[in-house]
C-alpha cells in the first residue's frame, strides 16, 4: 500500500507540475507567436486569413479538422501556388490565430463564416475552394447553394459526403481524456517528440513554421474544435441533401494511404468510400490517386499545382 501510495503521489506531482507548465510556460510560448496574416472580426470573434500572391484567380484553402495551426500547416503549399495565383488560408474559429465563437457549429454556419471573412478581407470571387478532409464537405455544402461563387473544388483527400457513420461512443471519451492532457501539459509534450522536424524541412516547412505548429499542437482541444468533430455525421447529411453543382468542375485528390487501407469505422471498403463519393458528385468529378497519407499535399505539392492549372486554365 505504501508503494502504491507513492506512486500515486508521484503522479499527482507530475499532473501538478504539467499543468502548471501548460498554464504558463507553454501558455507563454503560444503568445509570443504573432499572427501571419490578418484578423477579421466575423459575429461574436476575429477569424484569420493568411495570403500570399497577387494573381488574378483566387484559391482558397481550407483545413481539415484539429490541425493546429493551418497557416503554417498550408505553407509550403501556398508559396507553390502563389507562383501563378492568390492564395488564401482561412482558420475557423478555434483553430490557429482564430478565436472561438459562440455561434452553433452548423454547416451553414461554416459557409457563412468563410464567406463573410474572405469578402472582409478583401478577396473577391468566384473562388477556387480547396478543401482538406472534413473541410471537402464544407465547401461542397458552398458550391451547392452559391454556384455562381465557386470557380472550380479541389479537394484534398476530402470526406466523403456519400457515406457516414456515426460517432462511437469511445471516441468521444477520447476527446475527454485529450483535453485531460492538453491541461496537463502532455500535448506539448507529445507534439515535440512526435515531429519529425527533419521530414517537414525537406518538404518545404521553415523553422520557424515547424516550431510555431510544435507550440499550437498543445493547445487544439477547444470547445469549438470538440463540437465539430461530434457533429460530423450531421455536416455529411446537410450536403448529401443537396446535389452537387455540374457548372462547377470537381477534381478530388486522394491519398493513396487512405484509399487502400480499410478503416474499422466504416462498413465498406475504401475503394467503395471513394467512388460512392465521386458518383454523388456526378459525371464530372475527376480524381487521381497520389502516393502519401492524410495529409496529401505535404509530398505533392508540384503536382497539386499541376492540377490546378488544368483544372481552372
Amino acid at each position: 500500500m505504501m508503494i502504491l501510495g507513492s506512486f500515486i503521489g508521484f503522479i499527482a506531482v507530475c499532473i501538478l507540475i504539467g499543468s502548471v507548465l501548460h498554464a504558463t510556460y507553454f501558455r507563454g510560448k503560444l503568445d509570443k507567436i504573432k499572427p501571419y496574416g490578418r484578423l477579421v472580426k466575423v459575429e461574436d470573434g476575429q477569424m484569420h486569413v493568411y495570403s500570399m500572391g497577387t494573381g488574378e484567380k483566387t484559391i482558397v484553402l481550407l483545413p481539415g479538422m484539429g490541425v493546429a495551426l493551418p497557416s503554417a500547416d498550408f505553407s509550403p503549399l501556398m508559396r507553390k501556388l502563389s507562383e501563378k495565383y492568390t492564395v488564401v488560408t482561412v482558420e475557423y474559429f478555434g483553430a490557429g490565430f482564430s478565436s472561438e465563437t459562440a455561434n452553433p457549429r452548423t454547416t451553414e454556419n461554416y459557409v457563412e463564416e468563410i464567406r463573410t471573412v474572405l469578402e472582409k478581407a478583401g478577396f473577391n470571387g468566384p473562388y477556387i475552394l480547396m478543401p482538406h478532409s472534413i473541410s471537402s464537405v464544407y465547401s461542397e455544402y458552398y458550391a451547392a447553394k452559391y454556384p455562381d461563387e465557386v470557380e472550380a473544388l479541389i479537394s484534398l483527400d476530402g470526406t466523403s459526403t456519400a457515406y457516414h457513420e456515426e460517432i462511437p461512443s469511445y471516441v468521444k471519451f477520447a476527446l475527454i481524456i485529450a483535453q485531460f492532457q492538453q491541461k496537463t501539459g502532455a500535448l506539448s509534450a507529445l507534439a515535440k517528440l512526435t515531429t519529425n522536424k527533419k521530414k517537414l524541412k525537406a518538404h518545404g516547412y521553415t523553422d520557424k513554421e515547424i516550431n510555431d505548429m510544435i507550440v499550437y499542437g498543445g493547445f487544439t482541444m477547444n470547445d469549438n474544435v470538440l463540437k465539430q468533430i461530434a457533429s460530423t455525421p450531421d455536416y455529411i447529411k446537410d450536403t448529401n441533401k443537396l446535389q452537387f453543382p455540374e457548372s462547377v468542375p470537381y477534381f478530388k485528390v486522394i491519398s493513396k494511404k487512405t484509399y487502400e487501407t480499410p478503416n474499422k469505422q466504416l462498413k465498406i471498403t475504401p475503394q467503395e468510400y471513394q467512388h460512392k463519393h465521386l458518383e454523388r458528385i456526378g459525371n464530372h468529378a475527376e480524381y487521381e490517386i497520389l502516393d502519401g497519407s492524410h495529409f496529401i499535399y505535404a509530398n505533392n505539392i508540384d503536382r497539386i499545382g499541376e492540377i490546378v492549372d488544368k483544372l481552372v486554365s
